[in-house]
């Protein structure tokens, strides 16, 4: 199982950005998606599932998205802010297998003027 991240970068307050994940090695519609971040000195946060589960913070703002035929996942994100700066993580969970747990390197997200 790989999961690769990409599109992180540098944006200003109020810009977007879509953040997308790369699954290889296993076949992506018996896994659940999900969307991660972790804020420098702070813990690990869930930011969105493809339940269309939503952190409070990004609800509004962040939108999950998933094509299977390219077994890929997105993470489109809308209005950031700067508290939005965080390395984001891709993960992805087998349906049915509780001890599957799977995560991809990361992408940085930085918000700042």
């Amino acid at each position: 199982v790989q999961l690769v991240e990409s599109g992180g970068g540098l944006v200003e307050p109020g810009g977007s950005l879509t953040l997308s994940c790369v699954g290889s090695g296993f076949v992506f519609t018996r896994f659940r998606m999900n969307w991660f971040r972790r804020a420098p000195g702070k813990g690990r946060e869930l930011v969105a599932s493809d339940s269309s589960t939503y952190a409070d913070s990004v609800r509004g703002g962040f939108h999950i998205s998933r094509e299977n035929d390219k077994s890929t996942m997105y993470l489109i994100m809308d209005n950031l802010k700067t508290e939005d700066t965080a390395g984001y993580y891709c993960n992805g969970r087998e349906i049915g297998n509780p001890t599957s747990d799977y995560w991809g390197q990361g992408t940085q997200v930085t918000v700042s003027s």
